[in-house]
């Protein structure tokens, strides 16, 4: 059994509570927190600290696989480029995958992360996630502009799945975008997953997706054709919202990522479909696009929001801290406690698995984090905001 304490507590259900003290199991549950009501009485079996402690942080977009290309990329080419330079980089180079993709979740882990959604392409990092301190929901994702490719691509994610089964990993199957993911394919995925408990897809990354969906033109295509994979045939949805409302499942819940350009209407729109959640990367939109998402539109429709890292080809580090600190500068409107329930139990209940993680009390195992060096008066992160995995 342990005992913790701060200056402030963040439970997530309710106020911060000044010197809340903390009684864990050996393994992490949550036994009891007490309030102090301001004091807190000397006691050798507390561990105090000077900061904020708050459940762990709750990833739900990353790409492991992807921690090869870490400084492959350059910044700022737009998606579309960026989109080419991955296929070609990864082709070319032939990176050592695993031994990244460990640092990669090491790093995660040091950054307090203890809930991971992960997209895979390929069962690479299926092994480091069997008995590592993150647990993973995997993100088995299907691409393929071709519709005469529908059913091969089908085929090779259900590979991929069966080893994810023979792993005993959790996972769902899901569409990249609407951008990259023919009619037929999106058909195909849409039977495969009519008990998806969470799905998720890449959603409004860039300005010249709703011109690719409309009229088969723009950057997007520019990037088919230079690496040779625009079809005879385009046969995509027509636009960002009949692809989720009648092509995208309706069962379970929905992540929506990025929505860097997303609009008021479309917003409007989609959030009738309910169950939806939408995750910011900002680091990454601001490496690709040199754009930030309309946080505070999102937050004025009511969204309910969720906070990803993406993968190293597009970000410098895996850190929801970072995340925070960024959304933070840019909305400094945004209050501490909000951005932190992004960051935990909206991705818990996002993910399913708000039973377990995302909030301190009885019965739970969050993980706990220490916040040093955060403005206690203001409440608000610094610069020099450090995390600290406490469990």
């Amino acid at each position: 059994m342990r005992r913790f304490s701060a200056q402030f507590v963040i439970t997530n259900s309710g106020t911060p509570a000044k010197r809340a003290v903390i009684t864990t199991e050996d393994d992490g549950t949550i036994i009891s927190i007490e309030e102090n009501k301001d004091s807190l009485k000397e006691s050798q079996s507390v561990e105090f600290y000077n900061g904020i402690i708050i459940p762990g942080f709750v990833n739900c977009h990353c790409h492991l696989e992807l921690s090869c290309l870490k400084g492959a990329i350059p910044e700022g080419t737009g998606l579309g480029n960026f989109i080419m330079q991955v296929r070609e980089t990864r082709k070319n180079i032939l990176p050592d995958e695993i031994s990244a993709a460990k640092i990669a979740d090491n790093f995660l882990g040091d950054e307090g992360v203890v809930f991971c959604a992960d997209v895979c392409n390929t069962s690479v990092t299926f092994d480091l996630k069997k008995n590592g301190r993150i647990h993973y929901h995997n993100f088995l994702e299907v691409f393929g502009i071709d519709p005469q490719k529908a059913g091969r691509r089908m085929d090779d994610i259900s590979e991929v799945a069966t080893e994810a089964d023979g792993s005993g990993l959790p996972y769902s199957i899901v569409p990249h975008s609407s951008y990259a993911v023919s009619l037929p394919l999106l058909k195909l995925i849409k039977e495969k997953t009519d008990k998806n408990r969470v799905t998720s897809i890449h959603f409004m990354e860039s300005e010249g997706e709703a011109r690719f969906l409309s009229e088969h033109r723009g950057p997007l295509r520019k990037s088919y054709e230079d690496s040779g994979l625009l079809p005879e045939k385009i046969q995509t949805p027509p636009d960002h919202t009949s692809t989720i409302l009648n092509e995208v499942t309706r069962s379970g819940n929905l992540i929506l990522v990025h929505n860097t350009f997303a609009e008021t209407q479309i917003v409007r729109e989609i959030q009738k479909r309910g169950s939806t959640f939408w995750c910011l990367c900002p680091r990454s939109n601001l490496y690709i696009e040199k754009k930030m998402p309309p946080v505070e539109m999102l937050v004025s429709e009511g969204c309910e929001i969720v906070i990803g890292t993406d993968s190293l080809a597009s970000n410098k580090r895996l850190s929801i801290l970072s995340e925070l600190k960024l959304i933070q500068q840019y909305f400094p409107a945004i209050a501490l406690e909000k951005l932190l329930r992004w960051a935990t139990i909206n991705g818990a209940r996002a993910l399913c698995k708000d039973n377990c993680y995302g909030k301190i009390e009885p019965g739970k195992k969050p993980g706990l984090l220490l916040l040093k060096d955060v403005d206690l008066l203001n409440f608000k992160l610094l610069p020099e905001t450090t995390v600290t995995r406490l469990l």
